[in-house]
């Protein structure tokens, strides 16, 4: 990994946000898994293509590999303090169509 561009991303990101994106980068990775916003603006700056969890489980309930996302957002939010505004919540509840 490169190091040096770890350590260039890390003036203004966290240490793993820093070397995921490093990582997609030297992989020519097709995505790169962000939550954070400013890892994501760093990524999307980068020219890496970027989802988040909120985008994993969407994906997975379009193809029917989990019944609902309600249950799987609300113990995000409650068991592993996941901030979402209320207006992404419904956004995302809306794109499941639940």
């Amino acid at each position: 990994m490169d190091l040096a561009h770890v350590e260039e991303l890390r003036v203004e990101l966290d240490a793993g946000e820093a070397e995921a994106i490093t990582l997609a980068i030297e992989l020519d990775a097709d995505l790169v898994l962000i939550d954070d916003h400013r890892g994501r603006i760093a990524a999307s700056r980068l020219g890496l293509e970027i989802t988040g969890i909120l985008g994993i489980i969407l994906v997975a309930k379009h193809r029917e590999l989990i019944p609902a996302i309600k249950p799987i957002v609300d113990a995000l939010i409650k068991q592993a303090n996941f901030y979402m505004g209320s207006q992404l919540y419904a956004e995302i509840l809306q794109s499941a169509d639940e």
